[in-house]
């Protein structure tokens, strides 16, 4: 166990013990710096230049294809993969599938599987309070100017601090499955190929280069620079706008709009409420791309054991709100 300070509190003396959470070597420290400033700074050059080619020359059907089938695929690799499913086991998968949606999540470009869903536990088990991991609520000060540095530290911030979370702590499970091991060893090849699969059936559709290099702007950096915004979005504005209709006793909120393009991830209240759910948007009206995706699955007999929660229970969590 070690004792670490959130990043905006102002006395390390002050800090509650945080479980499995280890301080980064200054040389570790550095080149998670510089990975992380490419994989901010290159997909957001990769808009530009894609909006500038645009400009002149239009986007074609084979790009279009090619950022939303990307999109969609890594996207439901990371809601329905490592969230619902490695993170919170709310339901379960063959092998096969697993391993499917664990690839498909690593190509998202958002971390190692293991370290992926140790960082997302982590998050539950401290919403909000010192030991969030990316909350934007830690700010001593209040006002604009303390909500906007607290939002942009839970957007993009808090992944150039020095404070790593266990693995072994928050995710023994998972570095017990030889196949979720090898995946996150695997992950920078799987960066790799994220970048150029794009990029070759571009080039393999319309035969020409020119194929190929609008395949890697639309398919690769526009579709990844669109996504990480989209996850980090959950951190940060999901954490401050929107509804509170159950008790999450955090400040989790819904935001339809992040729903929509997060694949239902945006139902965040209602997630934080019950996390172990697979299925987010618990009102009729709330779409939830994952939850169809695992409902159709559950249908095929593919998955089982999908975890909702009641009605009752749901109803329990609404005048717990209530009553705050």
């Amino acid at each position: 166990m070690t004792t670490i300070t959130a990043p905006n509190q102002p006395s390390p003396n002050d800090a509650p013990q945080i479980r499995g959470v280890e301080r980064v070597s200054p040389r570790l420290l550095f080149w998670q710096r510089v990975a992380m400033i490419a994989i901010v700074t290159i997909p957001l050059l990769g808009l530009a230049a894609a909006l500038f080619w645009g400009y002149g020359n239009g986007i074609s059907g084979v790009d279009v294809g090619l950022l939303a089938g990307f999109y969609f695929f890594t996207g439901l690799g990371i809601t329905v993969g490592f969230h619902r499913l490695l993170t919170h086991k709310s339901f379960k998968a063959p092998s096969w599938l697993r391993v499917t949606l664990a690839v498909a999540g690593s190509m998202a470009v958002q971390g190692a599987a293991i370290d992926w869903v140790a960082t997302h536990r982590r998050h539950h088990a401290y919403s909000d309070q010192v030991g969030d991991p990316h909350s934007p609520h830690l700010e001593p000060d209040e006002g604009v100017k303390a909500m906007l540095k607290g939002m942009w530290f839970a957007h993009i911030g808090w992944m150039f601090h020095d404070d790593a979370t266990k693995a072994e702590t928050w995710a023994p499970d998972l570095l017990n499955e030889p196949a979720m091991v090898k995946i996150s060893r695997n992950f920078g090849w799987l960066t790799l190929a994220t970048f150029l699969l794009p990029a070759v059936l571009g080039g393999l559709i319309t035969m020409s280069l020119a194929g190929a290099l609008t395949g890697f702007l639309w398919g690769s950096l526009v579709r990844i620079f669109v996504l990480h915004h989209v996850t980090w979005s959950i951190n940060s504005v999901c954490h401050v706008f929107g509804t509170r209709p159950f008790d999450s006793k955090d400040e989790a909120r819904n935001n339809a709009p992040m729903a929509l393009i997060g694949f239902g991830e945006g139902w965040h209240n209602a997630h934080h409420a019950f996390p172990a759910s697979a299925r987010h948007g618990l009102r009729w009206w709330e779409f939830d791309l994952s939850w169809v995706v695992i409902r159709t699955l559950a249908i095929l007999r593919i998955v089982r054991d999908v975890k909702v929660p009641s009605k009752n229970q749901i109803e329990r969590r609404v005048r717990a709100n209530a009553k705050h």
